[in-house]
């Protein structure tokens, strides 16, 4: 199992990740390493960064609708 650390963010940060998560169980630590991803894909190929990022939003959308049906 890989060493664990704590990290302190600010609250602003943290509804910020929230925001940006794809389904409700997703870590911090899975958000972060997702953010790392779409940074390093930037760099190389920013094309295919801008479709992650497009389908991202799409997803996360999809998840505000349907709390929003469920309430």
């Amino acid at each position: 199992m890989p060493s664990i650390t704590t990290i302190k963010i600010s609250t602003e940060t943290k509804q910020r990740l929230d925001h940006i998560k794809e389904y409700d169980r997703e870590t911090y630590n899975e958000l972060v390493n997702k953010l790392f991803y779409i940074i390093n894909v930037c760099r190389k190929e920013p094309l295919k960064a801008q479709k992650i990022l497009e389908n991202l939003d799409k997803r996360i959308k999809r998840k505000i609708i349907m709390k929003k049906k469920i309430k």
